[in-house]
């Protein structure tokens, strides 16, 4: 192996540390916003591409999967973040020839991710040779050859691995699960898999379909909004207009999270001067500060409560809505009804006081709405949870009418598109017949790897070939020298890119880097100028176009890089027109329209103005579900026994970062500038270890009898719960255990890890 740096190293860089904020957007996120443009691509390239981002002739923003509104800002329908990663993707540095010839990949893994990023687009397809230290240019046709001639010596298909990142079209990824499943394997691991994978699971269990129900529009009608565990100030700015929409007409917004957050204390709306001169819009009405992985109690405790008062004879629930749309009613009504209602609050740490006025509004407000984010998908009771917030909804009747229903918000611009085409690895055999009759194949039923199960596969040395249709699969990924050591232990690693991450230097015995087109980059193909087409957060399809022109004349795009990689694997083995596909995606669209249902007339419809919703039967209270009906879930909670001087630890985003890209090293909203290496604590838990603010702590966790350490962390008093702390992530992956995830999803507990704190030895 060679001697890469898998963790990001442990050299700090300077912090200055100031009082948190307490408002979010506003004229310091315009000014922040054009700094990094300036700084990136330059003012006017930048404006121009800023110009079409989430505009009707433009393109989908590469952040978040939150929806445009009917009504676009000739201003700018983008915030701060979306800034920042066309930024990224527009930037004038480059990851050029001379940069792999002077950096070694050990002396690349001996970077911060920040400094890493920074390194600027990659332009030139590479190729790391095995026992070679550095990458060498090699031609797109030598590129797709080494990775025929890899797969080739797969003694079976599963011994190959195909991750997706939410970034990824409509477009690429059918052509992607195409290729993977004519290549004889459902080893399709995506990043849902680490973020809503258990809402998935939880909704298809209940409601018949991993999707949320509600629209935009039911956002603004509501009359109460809990938003649970999500901070959207950081990671879905543009929710913060449509949340301010919903006070403006009345609606009540409830915010349950271990840690306060600006963006849901007081919203700025940078576009108007009213709002600017006010200091503007009070967003949460009230604030539950739950323990972290605490929210399961805390729903229980709501449930409870309410059936209470149906027995008090208060008519709180909806018994018609009930009797006709549900099933399971009565063995969840006795399960609740002897749960324990001062031990759940106990647990979850919310102030009782302030849980009974929150009660009272359910309990009165018909039109309720929760949204989640990862707070809920990524500890152990994951799924459980999400269907105890089902099971509110159900009690309510709040679900398939204007203005109520479920709301899981998505990370990633087209996490929820991939998962439509096809990236699955638990494809429904009905799913897979309809390939069948239109394609003339005999496609795998046999369900492949998940990221966790991957990870344990190429740690068994199962796995031979591992590619990455975008995304930083090692910083993205739990335990993270674990995952490093078995990524090591493959073959070849292909992985197709924008901009150089930690992935590029721990690879496989040899690697391949595939430089592809941006969101905001036109796409030319031999019929002309393309468009892709993406799904966003509430079953909307779009189209994208960018406007900018490419980097390098050496980049392909996705589709066409899937398609050649196809040509050349398969040769002429299966009757599929792979250069029409790259050619004209129009072609690519009539496939799909072919294969996956809700897609009729999609190269017509999809060019209309606003694209067009999917079917959504929840929405409309037509349940998927076997029997058709909303499904109320029973489940145990039980303690999670730790040790008495640890701590529960959560990793999440700074406001300088969106997944695992870093644009800087503030996070201005909780008033860190300069540094990443922080641990946010409770007041007594530091007095208790003998900690003062800024002092420098290592951070360790235990699990199956491995020891992982985390090494100087400034520690941060912070208005968290006692007994929690805080981190970001990818720093702190390390500490995740492999074996650490949510029942039923497997989803990498990141919200949930056991760690003790030390003063670190000077």
């Amino acid at each position: 192996m060679r001697d890469v740096k898998i963790v990001p190293p442990s050299e700090l860089t300077g912090i200055t540390l100031g009082q948190p904020k307490d408002r979010a957007a506003g004229v310091s996120a315009v000014t922040v916003a054009l700094k990094h443009i300036a700084e990136e691509a330059g003012l006017w390239k930048g404006l121009k591409a800023l110009s079409k981002m989430n505009q009707r002739d433009g393109f989908d923003c590469p952040g978040c999967a939150w929806p445009e509104p009917a009504h676009r800002s000739k201003l700018g329908e983008y915030c701060e973040n979306g800034a920042k990663a066309i930024a990224e993707e527009a930037t004038e540095a480059r990851c050029d020839l001379d940069f792999f010839m002077k950096n070694s990949v050990e002396e690349i893994s001996r970077l911060s991710d920040y400094q890493i990023g920074k390194s600027g687009r990659i332009v030139h397809p590479m190729y790391l040779p095995k026992d070679k230290s550095h990458y060498e240019p090699v031609s797109w046709k030598r590129a797709f050859e080494i990775i025929r001639d890899e797969l080739s010596l797969c003694v079976n298909p599963d011994e190959a691995v195909f991750y997706t990142s939410g970034r990824t079209s409509n477009e690429a990824a059918y052509l992607y699960q195409l290729f993977v499943r004519l290549f004889g394997t459902n080893n399709l691991p995506d990043c849902s898999n680490m973020c809503h994978e258990s809402s998935g699971v939880a909704l298809g269990e209940t409601i018949g379909l991993g999707k949320g129900s509600v629209t935009l529009e039911d956002i603004y009608d509501a009359e109460l909004i809990l938003v649970v565990g999500q901070n959207p100030g950081t990671n879905h700015p543009r929710m913060l207009s449509a949340l301010q929409r919903c006070k403006q007409n009345g609606g009540i917004i409830v915010h349950i999270n271990p840690l306060p957050e600006a963006g849901t204390s007081r919203f700025v709306d940078p576009q108007s001067p009213v709002e600017i001169l006010k200091g503007g819009t009070r967003i949460a009405d009230f604030f539950l500060q739950v323990r972290i992985g605490e929210d399961l109690a805390l729903f229980k405790a709501i449930n409870a409560r309410l059936m209470q008062m149906q027995s008090e004879g208060k008519n709180v629930l909806d018994m018609e809505f009930i009797a006709d749309s549900t099933s399971g009613f009565e063995s969840f009504r006795d399960a609740i009804s002897n749960v324990n209602i001062d031990e759940m609050i106990f647990r979850s740490g919310v102030d009782r006081e302030v849980l009974n006025r929150v009660i009272d509004l359910i309990a009165s407000k018909g039109k309720i709405i929760t949204c989640w984010a990862m707070g809920l998908t990524q500890h152990k009771y994951a799924v459980a949870t999400i269907q105890e917030v089902c099971n509110l909804h159900f009690m309510r009747g709040a679900i398939g009418k204007r203005g109520a229903g479920l709301c899981p918000v998505r990370g990633h611009s087209n996490v929820q598109g991939d998962r439509t085409m096809g990236i699955y690895e638990k494809p429904a055999d009905t799913w897979l017949q309809r390939f069948d009759a239109f394609y003339g194949t005999n496609l795998p039923r046999k369900h492949g790897y998940d990221v966790v199960e991957a990870i344990e596969a190429m740690d068994r040395g199962e796995v031979r070939f591992f590619m990455a249709m975008g995304g930083n699969f090692i910083s993205a990924t739990p335990d993270s020298e674990f995952t490093g050591r078995a990524m090591q232990k493959v073959d070849l690693t292909v992985l197709v890119s924008t901009k150089l991450c930690r992935s590029h230097a721990i690879t496989g015995k040899h690697a391949l880097i595939l430089p592809c087109l941006g969101r905001t980059e036109m796409d030319v193909q031999s019929s002309g100028i393309q468009f892709v087409t993406v799904e966003n957060s509430m079953g909307v399809v779009s189209s994208s176009k960018g406007n900018i022109k490419p980097c390098d004349h050496h980049l392909m795009s996705e589709p066409a890089i899937v398609a050649e990689m196809a040509k050349a694997v398969f040769r002429d083995k299966f009757d599929i027109p792979w250069d029409d596909f790259i050619g004209n995606y129009d072609v690519i669209r009539d496939h799909i329209e072919a294969t996956i249902p809700g897609f009729d007339d999609y190269n017509k419809r999809v060019r209309q103005p606003d694209g067009f919703y999917l079917p959504n039967g929840p929405r409309e209270g037509k349940f998927l579900t076997p029997d058709q009906k909303a499904r109320f879930s029973i489940s145990d909670i039980e303690p999670i026994a730790r040790k008495a001087d640890s701590l529960v630890m959560m990793t999440m985003r700074s406001h300088d970062q969106y997944n695992t890209t870093i644009y800087g090293l503030n996070d201005r909203y909780r008033g860190i500038a300069n540094e990443r290496r922080v641990v946010f604590m409770h007041r007594n838990d530091m007095l208790q270890r003998s900690l003062n603010n800024l002092d420098l702590v290592d951070i360790q966790s235990d699990s199956d009898g491995t020891r992982r350490i985390a090494e100087r962390f400034h520690a941060i008093e912070f208005n968290i719960p006692q007994g929690n702390c805080a981190t970001y992530f990818p720093e702190t992956n390390c500490l995740v255990p492999i074996g650490s995830t949510a029942l039923k999803s497997n989803t990498p507990m990141s919200k949930w890890i056991e760690v003790q704190i030390f003063k670190t030895k000077t």
